[in-house]
């Protein structure tokens, strides 16, 4: 059947705008999976859901949704960047949603906001403005999310090919997949390793996930964490001063606790990565750093107990985002046993972004919706990119997805799908004029 020139016009130009729609939002995407990271948990070093009772100090910022006891001394985001104090909902390095109390809490870098204050507290901010408010995240929201997170990864298989071997009080994880390596263990088992050593391929998202309803590290007496450097062909002692590929394994190493209720760690050692444990009162002890984040229900520390600043950075397997009304959505990935996950591009590893310091809606990031976080995908160290103000095509489902931090194409989808159309009427209005100086 010979179709008229008009009605080809409006079909070639009507069938380039569905694709311009369609084929853009699954590129950003990927082939195989989503970039998602820990929303708004991604951007603090310490992010409780409860109260956090600790001296002397955090690197990195402070999120607590109940009250804070820093009698003692305390101070926070010493080793933030500009970037990254500016990524952090209304530029507040330290958030207690209820009272704050002790004699000297000093944050460093960007400003702080309090509930209310204990008799006697005082609080400065060194670069920065304190006040007392309303807290600016929504934490039941974000552990909402951050638990369904935590049972959602532990439901991924275990990696093809890993293994978790135990050799009397050595236990070692190695894993040979480039992009994603998922590792179960139950936490007696774990709790029963001296030394603990981690083998998976430099920029690989590493996720040990820990079974039972509690872990002491203090158990066996762990003291040390050892990561596999490829360029050496030697493991790494994990510390302050040293680790494997200068810091990009312990970046993409999480510690996942669906289940746990209380977990310890051991004072002498240092902890490499970082700890997602949304149910547990967490303990980290009299000494020893944790070389990442804790994410926890509660957290208690003393002494030299401290949480180093060295965010996770590592994309995270999860289901697609369900996408706003009028655009195309974008098929759930179910992941297998060696999940391939995707980085949605290189992003800047200096977490450079301007937030609007809104809360967290009930929708890192690196939670895409409060302050978000996009890790990099090269394997960097560095902080990720975030952004404080609610994103329209994360959790619309308002459940517990994971942040999206893959690309939310409706506005650059529409131009160019205007622009097409544009194109296909400018070729009818061509072959009208065409027939009308023919008659």
């Amino acid at each position: 059947m010979r179709i008229p020139i008009s009605a080809a016009a409006l079909a070639v130009g009507g069938s380039l705008a569905l694709a311009g729609l369609v084929a853009p939002a699954a590129q950003a995407v990927g082939t195989d999976q989503e970039c998602r990271n820990l929303g708004v948990a991604n951007l603090y070093g310490e992010f409780i859901e409860g109260d956090d009772t600790h001296t002397p100090d955090a690197e990195g910022a402070v999120a607590v949704g109940g009250n804070a006891d820093f009698t003692g001394g305390f101070s926070a985001g010493q080793e933030l960047t500009p970037a990254e104090v500016d990524a952090l909902p209304g530029r507040n390095a330290l958030v207690v949603a209820g009272r704050i109390t002790g004699h000297n809490t000093q944050v460093m870098k960007g400003n702080g906001v309090y509930g209310s204050k204990g008799d006697g507290a005082v609080v400065q901010a060194h670069q920065g403005v304190i006040t007392q408010g309303a807290s600016p995240i929504d934490f039941k929201a974000e552990f909402a999310r951050l638990r369904a997170a935590a049972t959602a990864l532990a439901a991924v298989p275990q990696t093809a090919g890993a293994t978790v071997q135990a050799d009397g009080a050595k236990l070692t994880f190695t894993g040979g997949d480039a992009k994603y390596n998922s590792f179960t263990v139950d936490a007696a088992k774990l709790q029963g390793a001296k030394d603990v050593y981690v083998k998976v391929p430099t920029g690989a998202v590493t996720v040990i996930n820990v079974t039972g309803g509690s872990y002491d590290m203090a158990a066996a007496g762990t003291t040390g964490f050892h990561l596999w450097d490829a360029g050496t062909s030697a493991f790494v002692l994990d510390d302050k001063l040293q680790s494997a590929a200068g810091g990009a394994i312990r970046a993409k190493l999480l510690w996942n606790f669906p289940a746990a209720t209380k977990v310890v760690k051991n004072s002498k050692a240092a902890w490499a990565g970082t700890v997602l444990a949304p149910n547990a009162a967490f303990d980290l002890g009299s000494g020893g750093p944790v070389n990442g984040s804790v994410i926890a229900a509660s957290l208690t520390g003393k002494g030299g107990a401290e949480t180093h600043h060295y965010p996770f950075t590592g994309c995270l397997p999860g289901p697609a985002v369900p996408t706003p009304t009028g655009t195309p959505t974008v098929p759930p990935v179910t992941p297998s046993g060696s999940p391939s996950v995707s980085p949605s591009g290189s992003a800047s590893p200096s977490g450079s972004a301007s937030p609007s310091g809104s809360p967290s809606a009930p929708t890192s990031g690196k939670p895409s919706a409060s302050g978000s976080a996009s890790p990099s995908a090269s394997g960097s160290t560095g902080a990720p990119v975030a952004s404080g103000s609610p994103s329209p095509s994360a959790h619309a489902d308002g459940g517990g997805n994971l942040a999206h931090t893959g690309s939310g194409p409706v506005l650059p989808l529409a131009i160019g799908g205007a622009v097409v159309i544009a194109a296909g009427g400018a070729i009818l209005v061509a072959a009208r004029r065409k027939a009308a100086k023919k008659a």
